[in-house]
C-alpha cells in the first residue's frame, strides 16, 4: 500500500443504478436484464460522522424505510469503493454515503449487484479526479473486479452496463479446456416489451435458493436449456409472444425454487392466463416476472399480486421498463 494519503476533501456527487433480473428461465448464471427500480448514492468526504460498523473510515447513512433492510456490517458497496482504491494500492478516502434504493433485498433483483456497481463507480470517479484519469480502472478491470466481490457474473454485468447481458465469468480451465478471461454478449432487445415485477414480505436469499438445487440434472434437461435459451434471446430481440413462450422453460432450477415461493407457481400461472408471453422467477427469488407489451404490463403486476397476496402479506407490484447504458457519476453542484 502506498503512502501517499487519500484526499479528505473532495466534491460531493452521486450515482443511480438499475436493479436487475437474471437468468430469465433457461438463462442460469449468464443471462442479466437492467431494469428501472434505482438504488440512489451520494457521496462526500466524512466529516465529523460516526463510523459504519465494520467499515472503519467510512459513514453510511440509509433512508428510514430502507436501514432494517440493508446489512450494514456486510455492505457489499463500502467492499466494491475500497476495492477500487486496494487495486492501485492505495488506501482508500475516508467517505459519506447517503442511500436510498428502491430496490427490495433477498427477492431476485440484484440489490447486491446494484450496490456493488455503485461502489465501485464512485470509487473510480474519485480515483479518477485524485489521481488521473490514466491511473483509473477501465470498465473492463471494473467488471472483473466486481464479480470477483458479487460472486457471479449475471446481475452486476446488467448493473453496470446496461441492457440484456450475457457474461461467462473467467476460468482458469478445467482438464480438457482452456483458461479464458471470460466473455460478454449485450444482446439486442425490442423496445416493445414491459416488465411486470411482482413480490410479497416473504424472502428468499441466494443462499438459500441454490442450497434447494440438484448436484445433478438428467442429460435431456442439461441439453433441453441451451435450446430454450436460444428461442428466449430471438424473442427478446423481436419481441414474439411465441419465441417468448418457447424460451421461457428452465430444466436446471425454477421448479425448485418455485415451491419455495408462498403462491408463486399460482401468480404466474394466473399471469399466463392474462395473456404474459412469460413469466419467470426474478433471480433466485422471491419476486416474480411477467412479460408483456406496454399496455399490459399494469394488468399483469395486478395480478400476480391478487394471487400471491393470498399466500403471503405485503403483496405489491411494479411496471418496469429496460434500462439502456452504464450509470453516469455526477457531481453535486
Amino acid at each position: 500500500m502506498t503512502t501517499d494519503s487519500p484526499p479528505h476533501h473532495f466534491a460531493q456527487r452521486k450515482i443511480r443504478v438499475p436493479c436487475s433480473t437474471s437468468n430469465l428461465g433457461p438463462g442460469f448464471d449468464l443471462l442479466g436484464l437492467a431494469l428501472s427500480l434505482w438504488l440512489e448514492v451520494e457521496l462526500g468526504p466524512l466529516g465529523s460522522q460516526a463510523t459504519a460498523p465494520g467499515s472503519p473510515g467510512h459513514h453510511l447513512d440509509l433512508a428510514p424505510d430502507f436501514s432494517a433492510t440493508w446489512p450494514r456490517e456486510r455492505n457489499l458497496m463500502l467492499s466494491a469503493f475500497d476495492a477500487v482504491f486496494h487495486a492501485k494500492g492505495l488506501a482508500p478516502p475516508p467517505a459519506s454515503f447517503r442511500v436510498k434504493s428502491q430496490i427490495p433485498t433477498a427477492r431476485g433483483l440484484g440489490s447486491s449487484g446494484s450496490a456493488v456497481t455503485a461502489g465501485l463507480l464512485l470509487g473510480n470517479h474519485l480515483l479518477a479526479e485524485w489521481r488521473g484519469e490514466s491511473h483509473a480502472l477501465t470498465v473492463q478491470e471494473l467488471h472483473q473486479l466486481g464479480m470477483k466481490i458479487e460472486g457471479h457474473p449475471d446481475n452486476i454485468t446488467a448493473s453496470l452496463f446496461g441492457g440484456c447481458t450475457l457474461c461467462l465469468p473467467p476460468s482458469e480451465g478445467q482438464p480438457g479446456s482452456a483458461a479464458h478471461s471470460g466473455g460478454l454478449v449485450h444482446a439486442p432487445m425490442s423496445d416493445d416489451l414491459a416488465f411486470a415485477v411482482a413480490w410479497t414480505d416473504a424472502t428468499l436469499t441466494t443462499l438459500e435458493a441454490r442450497a434447494c438445487l440438484p448436484a445433478q440434472v438428467p442429460f435431456a434437461d442439461a441439453i433441453e436449456n441451451p435450446r430454450r435459451l436460444a428461442m428466449l434471446l430471438e424473442g427478446l430481440r423481436t419481441g414474439a409472444p411465441k419465441l417468448l413462450a418457447l424460451g421461457a422453460e428452465d430444466r436446471l432450477h425454477h421448479a425448485f425454487r418455485i415451491a419455495l415461493i408462498p403462491g408463486g407457481a399460482q401468480a404466474l400461472q394466473a399471469a399466463l392466463e392474462a395473456g404474459a408471453a412469460m413469466v419467470a422467477i426474478n433471480g433466485s427469488g422471491s419476486s416474480l416476472l411477467a412479460i408483456g407489451r406496454p399496455n399490459q404490463a399494469d394488468h399483469l403486476g395486478k395480478i400476480m399480486a391478487t394471487v400471491l397476496a393470498d399466500f403471503a402479506p405485503g403483496a405489491t407490484h411494479h411496471n418496469l421498463t429496460s434500462v439502456l447504458g452504464q450509470p453516469v457519476v455526477e457531481l453535486i453542484p
